[in-house]
């Protein structure tokens, strides 16, 4: 990987994690079509690496106004997700996985635009708790299922409760890819050498926060992701 290359994945880690402090979710959809671009077979252990990382520092600033009844339910259904997405990595080449991303950031787009808006309730939120941890694990961008059953949710609440969930889910989807032998030493160097922009990003969103309206977070985020998820589907093709 050259330097050139190893500065536009900085440059986007530290927009995609601003973005994912500022509203809960969005780092994968955002940074994710970028890495594919670059290198599919960073993906996706690089940037559940780097989930950690941010949603551990969110969660810690939001903790007071965590929902901790609903992520717990969500994890319910985390677990077993994770497993089958880990499975998925293991069984399908770094070409399969692009496409997935693709297709589950364009997917999150459509959803995501269409305002539909399920109830948090107990089967909701573990259903989308599952296919959050399939699609978190086999391509990194398990925030569309959250975010759709949490977008009533606004600031800190929404904020710290998603942040908590993807704690604890992307430590689970880390363990089964680990285990499955699929985090390669490629995939570690880069996740250290992104650490300052991870520390960066989180910096920004706090004077972002102040500035920028939900609204105008959440438009930026879906139309960057799926400008993105074009460009590596052209890639593919070409």
């Amino acid at each position: 990987m050259s330097g050139v290359e190893i500065a536009i994945i900085a440059v986007v880690i530290v927009a995609a994690t601003a973005l994912q402090a500022s509203i809960g979710f969005g780092m994968g959809m955002l940074a994710a079509p970028v890495i594919g671009l670059i290198d599919p077979t960073l993906l996706p252990g690089t940037i559940i690496l780097l989930a950690v990382v941010v949603t551990a520092m969110v969660a810690l600033r939001e903790r007071s106004h965590l929902d901790l009844k609903g992520a717990g339910w969500a994890l319910v259904g985390r677990i077993p997700g994770s497993l089958l997405g880990a499975w998925l990595v293991f069984v399908l080449p770094a070409s399969g996985l692009a496409w997935a991303v693709a297709v589950v950031v364009l997917g999150g787009v459509i959803m995501a635009v269409s305002g539909w808006a399920p109830m948090p309730g107990r089967v909701s939120l573990i259903t989308a708790g599952a296919a959050s941890g399939v699609m978190g694990t086999a391509t990194s961008i398990g925030g569309a299922p959250m975010a759709l059953i949490w977008q009533r949710s606004r600031g800190p609440e929404l904020r710290g409760t998603m942040s908590a969930f993807f704690l604890v889910g992307s430590s689970i989807s880390l363990l089964a890819l680990a285990v499955l032998g699929t985090i390669g030493r490629e995939t570690l160097q880069l996740a250290a050498w992104m650490i300052p922009a991870v520390i960066a990003g989180y910096l920004l969103s706090r004077y972002v926060n102040r500035f920028l309206n939900h609204r105008i977070l959440r438009l930026a985020a879906l139309t960057a992701s799926a400008l993105g998820a074009v460009l590596l589907i052209t890639a593919q093709i070409l």
